[in-house]
């Protein structure tokens, strides 16, 4: 696991606990000096120790955008509106009043870049493949938050791509395949049949209290299904391939990579243990030790999370079946790619 997602984890664990002590300790109302400290120890956790954390563990760790740290900021000052004693917390409740403003404009921002995409996905629908693939060729001058976004709305689509074998029928044949768990048969009915028992007993769980309910969370449990069986045969079939000019990388559904040729840098076959290698350097597949190693000539984005934690890489490491088929195939495309653009050149001479 690399450093950032470890910060990640650490940063949730450390506001859930830090917001759960809040709430259990602050008294209803301040009557003693005690009281009064423990109001003091609680505000410098929620707007101090929390906001520091944060800029060092995701946002400096995570290289993400500065202005992020007022989503901390945020949801600190809702906390303390409501786990604060009567007297203090009155003072936050104009949190309480901006909210409405202020998802108007977050609904109004969020509204115009969902039409814009959803127009970009059906002006795509008749291309082939993955549709994130030609989303990102689309998007690849716009922002992270665009990017993301559009991530977010064609990894629908992609799920139903690759779930049905019918609409894969035309995709790219790869006779490589990276090392991934989600690719293992077992691992996909393990998961199908938690999902199935995890919508049947919240079904059986809330029917008591309102059927209506019940059924509208259960079949949304259930639909996961579609996102389980489109992650195992992305992972088992489709993990990474090369369509026209990019080289695409698919960590599981989870994770996502387009690079093209052209920024492929260099190309190693080799071993490298993952224990003793740098944690900050992405490696994907399973196992002890990494067997091919791409360096780009520009940064490449990597978009985790299904594309809500994009991060700049520079260089790659991969478990992948045929390192040398792989290796040898990308070096070809490069030679090619380089007579190609020596040609223009001395055309353009």
């Amino acid at each position: 696991m690399r450093r950032s997602v470890k910060f990640r984890i650490s940063f949730l664990a450390l506001a859930i606990i830090s917001y759960v002590l809040g709430f259990n300790t602050l008294p209803d109302t301040l009557l003693t000096d005690i009281d009064e400290l423990k109001l003091a120890a609680v505000a410098g956790l929620y707007f101090v120790i929390l906001p520091i954390f944060y800029w060092l563990w995701i946002i400096k760790a995570g290289q993400q955008k500065a202005w992020k740290l007022l989503l901390i900021f945020s949801l600190s000052g809702l906390m303390a509106r409501l786990s604060f004693p009567a007297e203090i917390a009155s003072y936050f409740e104009f949190i309480m009043w901006f909210r409405y403003p202020i998802i108007a404009i977050l609904l109004v921002i969020e509204l115009y870049l969902m039409v814009s995409i959803v127009k970009g996905l059906w002006q795509a629908r008749s291309l082939k493949g993955d549709p994130r693939v030609h989303i990102v060729e689309k998007y690849q001058d716009e922002d992270d938050k665009k990017r993301s976004l559009a991530l977010v709305l064609a990894s629908e689509p992609a799920s139903w791509y690759y779930a049905i074998p019918w609409f894969t029928r035309n995709h790219v044949e790869s006779d490589h395949s990276i090392a991934l768990l989600s690719g293992k048969p077992w691992a996909w009915l393990l998961m199908l049949i938690a999902t199935i028992a995890s919508a049947t007993v919240v079904y059986l769980l809330l029917a008591q209290w309102s059927e209506l309910v019940a059924i509208i969370i259960s079949s949304i449990i259930a639909y996961g299904v579609i996102f389980i069986t489109a992650n195992y045969r992305v992972s088992r079939h489709y993990s990474v391939y090369i369509q026209q000019d990019k080289l695409v990388i698919n960590n599981s559904m989870w994770g996502f990579l387009a690079i093209d040729i052209n920024d492929i840098a260099e190309v190693e076959v080799g071993e490298w243990h993952k224990q003793t290698q740098d944690s900050e350097l992405l490696s994907v597949g399973r196992g002890n030790s990494a067997n091919l190693q791409l360096k780009f000539s520009q940064p490449q984005t990597y978009f985790g999370a299904l594309g809500q934690l994009p991060e700049q890489i520079e260089e790659l490491k991969l478990v992948v079946s045929d390192p040398q088929g792989l290796a040898a195939e990308l070096e070809l495309l490069r030679s090619e790619d380089v007579e190609l653009s020596n040609i223009e050149v001395a055309k353009a001479g």
